[in-house]
């Protein structure tokens, strides 16, 4: 809260809490801030209070008024690039393309910067990966031992790394593949600096700027603003229970010749669907008719029962390139990823990462053969998905009983949930007490109100925050 103190006013104060915001990222360019009212009976102060420090902020160029409309963050010359291309960020079947580029209005670094930035010592709920104590083991120090002896260090640091990766852990990996009915040999598996490495990889080998991307909406807020960085056109697809929604699929197609489908086809990121095999059967369907690629970001695998459908093990790696990764389940700093690609590809993707990263870290990935191999990240992972599972039931019934409902059934990492009020608004009240959200608009490829907001299960089992949560929400309402 603030405070008055003899060193700075509740206006300087004031003021440099948004500053600060602003300039972490934590409030993007193009984000209302509360007017004056609100903010005043937020922060406990007066309405001149706030004049005051709103003013200070539009002399730094922090800020801007626009008239009857409130205060605005200050857009940088991208911003407002972004916000030239309004009419172009959400393309509807029937939509005429221009040759200008598209931008995400939504700033997803902001909530990256957010994860990294110790807004407090609470559990975050908008968070995307496990609290550390979770993914905490004996076994990854002993791996990593294996490995450092004066020899085998020398080995593996002294050398470049296979260019396609470690040969022992394409081997675990095409093992591992099989387990789930994805029939990938050695020689098809690339290794990668985490999966975002790998969509990246693919997105630059098989994509130009301007060609059209189809990507299920909501979506991973990365994936947005990594494909408007490159200068590709997405066209969102709206996912169903079931899948992606197979009509407007099919106009895309006989409308834009998209190049790629990108699909979180298991335990979707935010809703927690899982594709159907009628589903899947027809998405295989149009990209043979309409001779369109299809990433399958299989992040979640490891929570995921081995029986769910996966587009990569239907179409044989035919059309389909499947990324996962290691850092959601097991070691985020260890940034170990891979795909696994059609053979006619594989040489393409492999220039790719060739030319921008040369190899991956060949100790870490040994270290994550062993692993795989004596099975240990089998065993973690049930380990993980009993105790997700007894976390889930704990934060559902909380949400619930503060006056949420969920849009999507509850399953895997991360709850969609209504929360009846808009959850920007909302996001910028909790940073105050310390929690960083993850609102409903970082999952649209446009900027548009919201009341939904992405959960994370692991760390919203605290009844504290969601008392806080229904203060906040009652009095934005």
């Amino acid at each position: 809260m603030l405070m008055k103190t003899a060193s700075q006013s509740l206006t300087e104060q004031l003021a440099n809490r948004f500053a600060e915001r602003i300039r972490t990222r934590l409030l993007a360019g193009g984000a209302r801030l509360p007017s004056v009212r609100q903010c005043a009976v937020q922060q406990g102060v007066s309405a001149s209070t706030v004049v005051a420090a709103y003013d200070r902020l539009l002399a730094l160029g922090l800020i801007e008024a626009r008239k009857n409309r409130g205060f605005y963050v200050r857009e940088t010359t991208s911003d407002q690039q972004i916000r030239a291309q309004a009419a172009l960020e959400s393309i509807a079947p029937g939509t005429q393309l221009t040759n200008t580029p598209q931008h995400n209005p939504v700033n997803a670094t902001a909530l990256i910067r957010g994860m990294f930035h110790g807004i407090s010592s609470n559990p975050q709920p908008g968070m995307g990966v496990f609290p550390p104590d979770w993914l905490e083991t004996t076994f990854l120090p002993a791996a990593v031992r294996r490995f450092t002896s004066a020899k085998a260090l020398h080995g593996l640091s002294l050398h470049y790394g296979e260019p396609a990766g470690d040969s022992d852990l394409r081997r675990a990996l095409s093992q591992k593949l099989a387990s789930i009915s994805v029939q990938a040999a050695p020689s098809q598996i690339i290794t990668t600096v985490g999966a975002t490495h790998a969509l990246d990889i693919v997105s630059r080998t098989l994509l130009r700027a301007g060609d059209c991307v189809m990507v299920e909406e909501p979506g991973w807020a990365i994936e947005f603003a990594r494909l408007n960085a490159l200068g590709m056109r997405i066209l969102p697809v709206p996912r169903t229970a079931a899948g992606p929604d197979l009509d407007v699929m099919a106009a895309y197609c006989e409308l834009h010749a998209p190049k790629l489908f990108v699909s979180v086809s298991v335990l979707h990121n935010p809703t927690g669907y899982t594709l159907s095999p009628g589903s899947a059967h027809r998405v295989l369907q149009l990209a043979n008719r309409h001779d369109f690629h299809i990433v399958e970001d299989d992040t979640y695998s490891h929570l995921a029962p081995e029986h769910a459908t996966r587009l990569s093990a239907l179409d044989g790696l035919q059309r389909t390139i499947y990324v996962s990764g290691f850092a959601k389940i097991l070691a985020p700093g260890w940034r170990v990823g891979y795909l696994a690609a059609p053979p006619d590809l594989f040489e393409r993707l492999l220039d790719t990462k060739l030319l921008a990263s040369l190899t991956t870290p060949a100790l870490l990935e040994k270290a994550m053969a062993w692993c795989i191999d004596q099975g240990q990240l089998r065993r973690h992972a049930e380990r993980i998905r009993g105790q997700l599972a007894v976390a889930r039931a704990r934060s559902a019934r909380l949400a619930l009983a503060h006056g949420c409902t969920f849009a999507a059934e509850p399953a895997g990492l991360f709850g969609w949930v209504d929360t009846g009020t808009d959850t920007e608004i909302l996001a910028q009240q909790m940073l105050d007490e310390g929690y960083l959200l993850a609102p409903g608009a970082l999952f649209h490829a446009a900027r548009q109100p919201s009341s939904l907001m992405r959960i994370n299960f692991a760390t919203t089992q605290d009844a504290a925050f969601w008392k806080v949560f229904a203060r906040l929400r009652h009095g934005t309402q």
